[in-house]
């Protein structure tokens, strides 16, 4: 099944089970539970519904590394108590679709290795959703069996994270067992899961629990912090490689089996000729809802190895030789020049060709902070309007590689130089950064290497929807939220028919894209997200909510 037969797949498997969505339903209509779930087929496609379902995380405004046409309430602080939200019942529609499948899969006339190859993709999905929920609500009500309009489970309270996270680990070692490697899927089977992806979930969870036990004092962290580094290791010994372009990645030159990077991705349309599914990616670029932040640009290294800001956004004490200061910067190309060339792949500079031509500074299009981000853009998908085709990187190796540094590091207090050689080095070397990190340069030029392991996961992965979770789990969000998001530097020469009048700037000439006054933080209340009203109504009370929202 290429992508073109996958896709149809999934658009049929939809179809298929359209009328099945609802948590409290049974299939009704044309296919009934005697006529389904007898075979191999039924089982394919019933579990194509979760690739279905599957987000895309296209846009991710909540941290500091970028800016939407608007405000985003979570990244400011002002959002307020939900009533519903698509970030607890999608998850939960989800994990239906897998309970259902894991219940009524087992009539079917099948091989127990067939069988438990569909259950270890609804069970890879069940985790998926619950790590999910788990992230961005703490304890979530864990339900591992479909629910019908009399269950009593239907008003149960929360289950405890720690229950959640277990659960979510026997699912992936679950899934592990049973699907096949990525040397054993057929090209025609693309975008299925596989083993890299069970244990690169499991590492991203356990390294996500690991920190965020480690750095909120919330109890034993190492046992996390373990598990992220076995099941990364296990991920490296499946033949994956990095994608020798960085900039190509991310565009249809990127896609298939050949990119032995791409551990997981949502598989989009044929082409924009022949769309069964699309999105507006390129074009959301082009009308500044993801427009890149001064804030993320800072994080980029010199082309000698050293920094002039660290990852909470704050100056460092001895900036590199080649930092301009931004007051002193004597054009809007300047913050571009001699930086690690992963940046020359995600912004575009003044000049260079970008959505319609050159680009020129302006916050006129959306763009608030006047920069242009480039990451992912594609000319073909630009062309038709919510037709792009290019498929959504939802896991590749380079995080792998970088979980593996960093779960070694917070583990041990210290990484060999082997070891960033074999991630944060061999990143570097892909895009063709000059300097490699040793404990060694850390040592002689003061740098941190909790610092740069962390600077070297916010440039490679960025505007990929990590930041957030990132400064959640670190306990630095409470610093880097509340600051000033800032954008590109006014030059009067490099702005054609601008009035500066009408742009908000510091003291250096610096766009203000949203200002710290409009934005906060409250770190007793707002690491978790709250839980819906209509979540607590609905369990008689039982569900209740985080602490300290009111």
């Amino acid at each position: 099944m290429n992508k073109i037969n996958f896709s149809i797949a999934i658009l049929a498997a939809g179809i298929l089970v359209a009328s099945c969505n609802k948590l409290d339903l049974k299939p009704e209509s044309t296919f009934s539970d005697a006529d389904y779930w007898n075979t191999e087929t039924d089982l394919m496609n019933a579990t194509n519904r979760l690739y279905q379902l599957l987000p895309n995380t296209w846009i991710d405004n909540r941290a500091d590394d970028n800016v939407n046409q608007g405000f985003n309430s979570v990244s400011n602080g002002s959002r307020t108590i939900p009533n519903t939200s698509g970030d607890w019942n999608d998850r939960y529609r989800e994990i239906f679709t897998a309970n259902n499948i894991l219940e009524k899969g087992v009539k079917a006339n099948v091989s127990e290795e067939i069988r438990n190859r569909y259950f270890a993709e609804a069970r890879f999905f069940r985790a998926y959703a619950y790590f999910s929920l788990a992230s961005k609500y703490g304890d979530v009500p864990l339900l591992l069996k479909t629910l019908d309009i009399k269950s009593p489970e239907l008003t149960m309270p929360r289950t405890a994270r720690a229950e959640v996270m277990k659960a979510i680990y026997e699912d992936l070692d679950f899934a592990a067992t049973w699907l096949p490697r990525r040397d054993q899927l057929p090209n025609a089977q693309w975008g299925r899961v596989t083993k890299s992806a069970a244990w690169g979930l499991k590492a991203r969870a356990a390294l996500y629990e690991g920190t965020r036990r480690k750095f909120h004092n919330d109890g034993d962290w190492q046992d996390d912090l373990q598990k992220a580094v076995d099941a990364a290791q296990m991920v490296m010994t499946q033949g994956h490689t990095l994608f020798p372009n960085y900039g190509e990645l991310f565009v249809h030159e990127g896609e298939g089996p050949t990119n032995k990077e791409n551990i997981f991705v949502k598989i989009y349309g044929v082409d924009n000729e022949n769309t069964l599914l699309g999105h507006n990616f390129s074009r959301d670029l082009e009308n500044g809802r993801i427009a890149i932040t001064r804030n993320l640009v800072r994080q980029y290294l010199y082309t000698d190895g050293l920094p002039a800001f660290n990852t909470d956004n704050t100056p460092v004490a001895n900036p590199s030789p080649l930092f301009v200061a931004e007051n002193n910067e004597p054009s809007y190309n300047t913050i571009f020049e001699n930086r690690d060339p992963r940046l020359t792949f995600t912004v575009f500079q003044a000049g260079e060709t970008a959505y319609k031509g050159p680009w020129v500074p302006t916050t006129s299009l959306g763009s608030r902070s006047a920069f242009a981000s480039k990451k992912g853009f594609n000319i073909e998908d630009w062309t038709i309007n919510s037709r792009a085709t290019t498929d959504r990187i939802l896991m590749r190796y380079a995080e792998i590689l970088l979980i593996y540094a960093e779960a070694k590091y917070e583990l041990n207090g210290s990484i060999s130089d082997a070891d960033l050689d074999l991630t944060v080095n061999a990143l570097r070397n892909r895009a063709g950064m000059p300097v490699a990190l040793t404990n060694a340069f850390a040592t002689a030029n003061g740098l941190n290497m909790r610092e740069e392991i962390r600077r070297e996961r916010t440039i490679e992965l960025a505007l990929e929807g990590f930041r957030y979770d990132d400064l959640i789990r670190w306990k630095t969000a409470e610093t880097v939220l509340p600051q000033d998001l800032l954008g590109a530097k006014f030059v009067a020469a490099d702005w054609p028919g601008t009035n500066p009048n009408t742009l908000r700037l510091n003291a250096d000439n610096v766009v203000i894209a949203e200002s710290s006054d409009t934005r906060r933080f409250q770190a007793n209340r707002d690491y978790l997200y709250p839980v819906p009203l209509n979540e607590i109504s609905l369990s008689g009370g039982n569900v209740t909510q985080n602490p300290n929202w009111q």
